[in-house]
């Protein structure tokens, strides 16, 4: 598949989470149609063309924590949306994913 179209269907996965949700690389990944793409969304979350319509702050790791330099603000700005948002995100980063996470429908 074409990086733009892999990109694309990321970016449609990503328009689906809830405020107040969160999601997964691997979530995201699978549920775009490739479970081994997880990194590609990180890629494709890195070039998001439009950060206001697609809400790759709510995007964390496996372990549900944030990126320590998120892309569209720097430090501690990932946590301060999802925080906005009404997510709680602990000291060190970690969002309670038994919580928190989107159940992808």
């Amino acid at each position: 598949m074409a990086e733009k179209a892999a990109f694309e269907r990321i970016y449609d996965v990503v328009r689906r989470i809830p405020r107040g949700k969160v999601a997964t690389y691997g979530q995201i990944a699978m549920l775009a149609g490739n479970p081994k793409w997880a990194r590609a969304v990180g890629y494709a979350l890195h070039a998001n063309p439009e950060p206001g319509a697609i809400p790759c702050h709510r995007v964390l790791n496996r372990f549900g924590r944030v990126a320590p330099a998120f892309a569209f603000g720097g430090a501690d700005r990932q946590a301060e949306m999802l925080r906005a948002e009404g997510v709680e995100v602990s000291g060190n980063g970690f969002v309670d994913l038994d919580r928190y996470l989107w159940d992808g429908l």
